[in-house]
């Protein structure tokens, strides 16, 4: 699939997030998150063990795009938004120091 956000990570912004309780798998959050140029896309993940859905929208997120869809609970999430574990185990969110250009490119 030839899409300007081929195979990479980029910068986007949570334009809204609500909790996900209807998903198998607890804890999860979706993600509407604006990649700029008019891309805004669904991405799913377990992270309120760490983050209120309130609290995320309005925050920068590296997001691994390209990789393919999945359906989870009938939400399509369309990106990885990158993280790493706590020490407990748990998702913590990749975000960029200063703000970055929304739909930068990781180099």
């Amino acid at each position: 699939m030839d899409t300007p956000f081929e195979n990479t990570i980029r910068v986007g912004e949570i334009v809204r997030a609500e909790a996900f309780p209807e998903a198998r798998k607890p804890h999860m959050t979706k993600l509407w998150i604006d990649l700029g140029e008019e891309s805004l896309v669904q991405s799913a993940g377990q992270l309120d063990y760490h983050y209120d859905a309130a609290d995320l929208e309005g925050r920068r997120v590296l997001c691994g795009t390209d990789l393919g869809s999945v359906r989870v609970a009938g939400f399509k999430s369309e990106v990885l938004t990158v993280g790493v574990p706590s020490e407990a185990g748990y998702p913590v969110l990749v975000s960029p120091d200063e703000q970055g250009v929304l739909g930068g490119i990781l180099y």
